[in-house]
């Protein structure tokens, strides 16, 4: 018997799942940072504003992907300690329903009857609650997901992934400027590229070609609107 409060089979995110979000705020420094720092080169070719813009993309942008992620994480674990909480309860007023629905969940794993009534009779006499919790839930009760763990990778990564266009588009040359940021980040993306697709096992090919075809579009369109909007200024 299972019970519709409890989010079974949802799958909570693993240690994976982090290192994938890493990838994903590094490349979103990237393609953020280089896109405001390659506009704005557009519309002037001051090297002290541009940098000062970028400097603020980065700070800004890694403090919202900070904030965005530990409000998300918060939730998340809130929901974890409510679902956890809701499996208390039912341990202490339904003991027996709750050891046949363990049974049931190793039943479907492809345990005989037998087996797995024997099984979840074991685990629940060691911790009933670590049993049902790993095997309903996906919830470890002892490593709830961090808030300030996940502010402050996704901080991190977004710096490592922006600090790549800011330290380029920092040349003297004004005209090697927008043109070596450039390619800096299609070199960057090609990697955040290749690294997500090995995570997610997916073709390294197309999600390379996605990525660096986001990231390029995204430094056309702000340096285009950097030039036209300098040219009216000016």
């Amino acid at each position: 018997m299972s019970h519709p409060q409890e989010p079974h089979g949802g799958g909570l995110a693993g240690r994976l799942n982090w290192l994938r979000a890493g990838v994903l705020g590094a490349n979103d420094g990237i393609v953020s940072v280089a896109g405001l720092v390659v506009g704005v080169a557009g519309a002037t070719p001051d090297r002290v504003v541009v940098l000062t813009a970028g400097v603020a993309a980065l700070v800004a942008g890694a403090l919202s992907m900070a904030g965005g992620e530990y409000v998300s994480v918060s939730t998340q674990r809130d929901t974890e300690k409510a679902a956890l909480e809701l499996e208390r309860h039912e341990l202490r007023t339904m003991p027996e329903e709750e050891e046949r629905e363990l049974a049931d969940i190793y039943q479907d794993k492809g345990l005989s009857p037998s087996l797995a009534a024997e099984v979840a009779r074991e685990l629940t006499e060691g911790d009933a609650l670590r049993a049902h919790a790993e095997a309903e839930l996906q919830i470890d009760p002892d490593n709830l997901t961090s808030p300030w763990q996940a502010a402050w990778a996704s901080f991190l990564a977004f710096c490592a992934g922006g600090v790549i266009p800011l330290l380029v588009i920092a040349l003297p040359s004004n005209a090697l400027r927008v043109g070596a940021c450039g390619v800096a980040v299609v070199l960057g993306l090609i990697l955040t590229g290749v690294i997500s697709a090995r995570l997610g096992n997916a073709r390294i090919g197309r999600a390379v070609a996605r990525n660096v075809t986001v990231g390029v579009t995204t430094m056309v369109i702000a340096y285009v609107v950097g030039v036209l909007f300098g040219t009216a200024v000016n």
